[in-house]
């Protein structure tokens, strides 16, 4: 058993783009890291950034979110409505002594499985260069 500390990260993935394509992800047999716990929302618009907050600071390492492209969502505009949020999520980083790179906000259609764990590995390596989160409750 390693001792290598393994972030954990909470990914609120949209139903109708992320989601699928981190299914075809798995289907596709697609190796990524297993840090990744999937919360599927109907869209990316309907993630609060007190969600986001409340992640990190209950111990969460990271939280990724990933929407339809801009253009494509079934909401209309429900991604760029997470886009703003995003924004007030860096603010509110900042607020609770986080790093920035805690946080991710991601584009990811349906047929982009190859993406989806391309970045959950970027992810997961850059959450173990910058170490636990301070708010971690794992010894």
């Amino acid at each position: 058993m390693s001792d290598e500390y393994e972030p954990i990260i909470i990914g609120f993935l949209c139903n109708w783009c992320a989601y699928a394509g981190a299914d075809l992800a798995g289907t596709s047999r697609i190796q990524y890291p297993p840090n990744i716990r999937i919360i599927r929302v109907m869209c990316s618009g309907m993630v609060h950034p007190n969600l986001v907050i409340h992640a990190l600071t209950k111990g969460a390492d990271g939280v990724l979110i990933c929407g339809c492209h801009i253009g494509d969502c079934h909401y209309l505009e429900g991604n760029v409505k997470a886009q703003s949020r995003a924004e007030a999520i860096y603010l509110m980083l900042e607020d609770f002594g986080l790093e920035p790179e805690r946080f991710r906000l991601e584009w990811i259609s349906a047929s982009e499985a190859g993406k989806f764990a391309q970045v959950v590995t970027e992810m997961t390596e850059t959450l173990k260069a910058l170490g636990p989160s301070p708010y971690s409750t794992r010894a």
